[in-house]
């Protein structure tokens, strides 16, 4: 019955969406470069949609360039803001050092690398959820996007709290510094960073690559890779370094891809065809 096979074929159109079919590097990186757009087959009048049309094509790459500017700013803030005094100093040294080495590090990390780096990143989301369009899931969408805020929310927090020792010495003539004032500035700044803002980012890559293995948009080794690093700084418990730049380093990765797939799908698109 003609009713039957359409309800046959619509079930597995769904099913399809749902988990689609591995797919080759040349499918994927048109899936990144040509999103489902509401305005396909309309001609080009120069107007609204022909707008929507040149953002559609620059979008993957501002991705990339969005996500690149990220990994490169949060990494050198992180950098910057984590740096550990010399062991064996005592209290009066510990300040002095402050004074000279951390403090123009951490405030340089904090007010000017830290806040570019989160605009950076919310302009990568934007673009990333963008670019899924219809094929996005409202459940893994939601907690993506949610997490993805909660991260810069956490980021820019621990800013935040470092920058204070700045701002208030130069502007509320804030007594002098002492040891156990930046212990616990810098404890409260690292907390927010390396807890707080790393389960956040493990939050985002676990939804990422959910999100990219079901639109099958991004290689497969590329998803296990983000799985297994969000796994480890999920359940990690120390305040290491290169566990928070496990995730910049994916960021980098991802939107490199992103790049290269937009110029070879472009390249392939301008191609004459016989």
């Amino acid at each position: 019955m003609p009713w039957g096979n359409g309800a046959a074929d619509s079930h597995g159109e769904m099913h399809h969406r749902l988990w689609p079919a591995k797919r080759s590097s040349r499918a994927r990186e048109a899936s990144l470069s040509s999103p489902l757009s509401p305005f396909v087959g309309h001609a080009d009048t120069g107007g609204p949609i022909d707008d929507f049309r040149r953002f559609e094509r620059r979008a993957p790459r501002s991705a990339g360039l969005a996500g690149i500017a990220f990994s490169i700013l949060f990494a050198a803030s992180l950098m910057l803001a984590s740096a550990r005094p010399p062991v064996g100093l005592d209290e009066q040294a510990f300040v002095d050092w402050y004074r000279t080495d951390g403090l123009p590090e951490t405030t340089f990390a904090a007010l000017y690398l830290a806040p570019f780096a989160g605009i950076a990143f919310l302009w990568f989301i934007g673009v990333i959820r963008a670019r899924i369009g219809v094929k996005e899931d409202q459940f893994f969408g939601t907690v993506f996007l949610g997490s993805g805020l909660l991260f810069v929310a956490m980021y820019w927090g621990a800013a935040a709290v470092l920058a204070s020792l700045a701002a208030g010495n130069r502007f509320d003539a804030a007594p002098p510094l002492s040891a156990g004032t930046l212990e616990d500035v810098r404890s409260v700044g690292f907390s927010f960073l390396f807890v707080l803002a790393a389960r956040a980012a493990a939050v985002f890559m676990i939804t990422t690559c959910t999100i990219a293995l079901r639109a099958a948009i991004f290689p497969r080794a590329l998803i296990v890779a983000g799985y297994a690093i969000a796994v480890v700084m999920l359940l990690s418990l120390a305040f290491l370094q290169w566990i928070v730049l496990l995730f910049p380093l994916w960021v980098c990765v991802a939107s490199v891809y992103i790049l290269v797939a937009e110029v070879r799908a472009a390249r392939s698109s301008a191609a004459p065809t016989d």
